[in-house]
């Protein structure tokens, strides 16, 4: 599959956090894997119901910079590329069992490009998990759980690389050099928190935008 070119960057209209305004880890594991926790300072005016309504409508349309784009180039104007229902869940729609294509660079970097198809194996008021397998394996997650706090909402992002199996050591070697070294999962965490900050600022945005939600 070709590479997608990184478009131009859309305008930034609104504050990019800091990664130091979140907490971070990253830990390399035994058997070459990697695990990536990212504690987020809460979303103000943000609750974890208009967390849920995003990631099941993040390929809306919506107005920004007073052009119609979809919500998800919005969500991240510098890195993000594009995002694809690749298949449907069950019941049609944004639902666990649907599968997210996700193409990005953090910032903006061609080394740290990315073009990712994963399962929804979770999507509820709670949080999201997209989940990678093979030969049914798990050796890729990434999920983000939410829940309400006296700030507005509290967010952490964990993403796991490689599977736990000894026997499948050299395919975790293969990932954490070739396709996602330490590197890049530090350039991650940057990416992170800022797109988790712009929903702070984005989501209600969106959502007064829309005339069948009551925001």
């Amino acid at each position: 599959m070709a590479r997608r070119p990184i478009p131009a960057p859309r305008p930034l209209l609104h504050p990019l956090r800091t990664a130091d305004s979140a907490r971070s880890t990253v830990q390399l594991l035994p058997h070459h894997r990697m695990r990536v926790t990212i504690d987020h300072q809460p979303l103000a005016g943000i609750t974890p119901a208009m967390l849920l309504w995003w990631f099941q409508h993040i390929g809306d349309s919506t107005t920004y910079g007073g052009k119609q784009i979809p919500g998800y180039l919005a969500w991240h104007p510098l890195d993000h590329i594009r995002w694809e229902l690749a298949r449907p869940a069950s019941g049609g729609g944004v639902g666990e069992g649907a599968r997210f294509r996700i193409v990005e660079a953090f910032d903006r970097r061609p080394e740290f490009y990315v073009d990712s198809t994963e399962t929804v194996e979770k999507l509820d008021g709670a949080g999201i998990r997209l989940v990678r397998r093979l030969a049914g394996i798990q050796v890729f997650q990434l999920e983000h759980t939410w829940s309400a706090c006296g700030q507005g909402t509290h967010y952490v992002s964990v993403l796991d690389l490689g599977a736990r199996s000894p026997l499948l050591s050299p395919v975790n070697r293969y990932l954490r050099t070739r396709v996602f070294p330490e590197r890049m999962a530090r350039a991650w965490v940057v990416h992170n928190v800022e797109e988790v900050g712009v929903l702070e600022h984005l989501l209600p945005d969106v959502l007064r935008q829309r005339t069948d939600v009551d925001a």
